[in-house]
């Protein structure tokens, strides 16, 4: 009982730590010594051996695809690509579609395999320009940012987001896995939660709610002067001269081209290597057709090394709680019961991995940790890889959004400026309910067709 409640109560200190702004490492390794504590472990084992297995697994296995995954969204936009596709997304929807161009340009890019976090330091300044001009809320930017790059973005088949590459390593299965179920279930997601979120938007507006900064609302000042920065290194050296930016085809082109090579290399070889030779190529090609726009290759290499050791840092360090939770009996008990859940055994496989990433705060992580558990027991029953795969892929985008997610975190606090209490209201009915939500709906369908 006490292990049971000391599982819960770190996963609730995490969730607290974070929301009140602390540092997501720090705050996972403090999460960490409760639950060794009340897990009866020994507190040097669990950290030196059970939390730094899991940190330095979990980086031995994703890091390269986090690098290039960076580096190629540094280069998408070093070269202006990035602002060449959000503007061309503004442009055509205009400020009067605002919330949804912004959804669209997120969507876009991280589609095409741009690191999710280089996303949304471009995205946002094009966000804030819309919304200013449409006097919108600022605090639905990250809402909108988060929803166009994780929800249904991450999970669709075909995705070359890390999260739909690992479920390919315990499944055996492709990256385009799912089948037309996993296409619809991605529509649904973006369809309905498009609707809802122009409803809370509209609604806010209704309310009296107009477009500010944070800092002119008094709201953790510090953060969004740093956005405002943001917004400044976005704008033209010469602000009477309107800067130029590359073809809109040549900006696309690298982004269907880490799409289209992904899932053609991976009838070839393991996704992850088609991964790494998409987004390889991705790079190539946009520095080949953008050459002359390029304003740093070797400091974008750079700034995109120090931006995947962040993430995948962030990531790391719930993984390693999660790693540690994993050692407590609870854990395995937890584990035991989903396993028995009556009913489809799809839903067990769903409920026990959404829960896990809800642990772990993060989708790649969960499910680094769940499937090595639970994919050799689902196989071994000969259900479908390909629906397990994508049930799989679903279910890591549900409870992982609670507030410790490191990129809900960054996107937030980092990147917009906002707080938790503004603006983590439409991010948890966007990236918790509604995919939740289509992960039961995804579940009965795999289990009657």
């Amino acid at each position: 009982m006490l292990e049971m409640l000391g599982l819960i109560a770190s996963l609730i200190l995490l969730m607290y730590l974070t929301m009140k702004g602390i540092n997501i490492i720090v705050a996972a390794i403090i999460s960490t010594i409760l639950v060794a504590i009340t897990g009866g472990l020994n507190l040097g084992t669990a950290l030196s051996e059970h939390y730094m297995t899991g940190f330095t697994g979990y980086f031995k296995s994703w890091f390269l695809i986090f690098l290039l995954g960076a580096i190629f969204g540094k280069i998408m936009q070093e070269t202006l690509a990035a602002d060449s596709i959000a503007n061309w997304v503004k442009n055509t929807l205009g400020p009067s579609r605002a919330v949804f161009a912004v959804v669209a340009a997120a969507a876009m890019m991280t589609y095409g395999g741009v690191s999710l976090f280089v996303v949304g330091f471009a995205v946002y300044p094009i966000a804030v320009s819309l919304f200013r001009v449409a006097n919108l809320p600022h605090r639905f930017i990250p809402a909108a940012l988060v929803f166009g790059s994780i929800s249904f973005t991450m999970t669709a088949p075909g995705s070359p987001e890390i999260q739909n590459l690992i479920p390919t390593e315990f499944f055996g299965t492709k990256p385009t896995a799912g089948g037309i179920i996993g296409v619809l279930m991605a529509f649904l997601i973006m369809i309905v939660g498009g609707i809802m979120l122009g409803r809370m938007v509209k609604k806010a507006v209704q309310n009296g709610e107009t477009f500010s900064l944070p800092n002119e609302s008094g709201h953790n000042e510090t953060a969004a002067a740093l956005a405002d920065e943001e917004l400044e290194a976005q704008k033209p050296s010469h602000s009477t001269e309107p800067k130029e930016l590359p073809n809109i085809i040549f900006a696309f082109l690298p982004l269907v081209s880490v799409i289209a090579l992904l899932n053609i290399v991976s009838n070839f070889t393991t996704p992850t290597t088609a991964a790494l030779i998409s987004l390889t190529s991705g790079i190539a090609i946009a520095c080949l057709l953008m050459f002359k726009f390029l304003r740093g290759f070797w400091n974008a290499l750079a700034k995109g090394s120090q931006d995947a050791l962040v993430a995948v840092a962030n990531t790391c360090a719930v993984v390693g709680f999660g790693s540690v939770a994993a050692q407590v009996s609870a854990f395995q008990s937890l584990v035991d019961a989903l396993l028995n859940i009556p009913g489809p055994p799809l839903m067990g496989l769903a409920i026990a991995v959404t829960l896990i990433c809800g642990i772990t705060g993060s989708a790649s992580g969960g499910l680094g940790i769940a499937l090595p558990i639970l994919a050799p027991v689902y196989m071994a029953q000969g259900m479908d890889p390909g629906a397990m795969h994508r049930i799989s892929a679903l279910a890591s985008g549900g409870l992982d959004s609670l507030p410790h997610n490191g990129y809900v975190v960054t996107t937030i606090r980092a990147i917009c400026g906002e707080t938790h209490q503004r603006s983590y209201w439409p991010i948890f009915m966007l990236s918790v309910v509604l995919p939740t939500i289509v992960l039961i709906l995804a579940t009965f369908l795999y289990t009657i067709f």
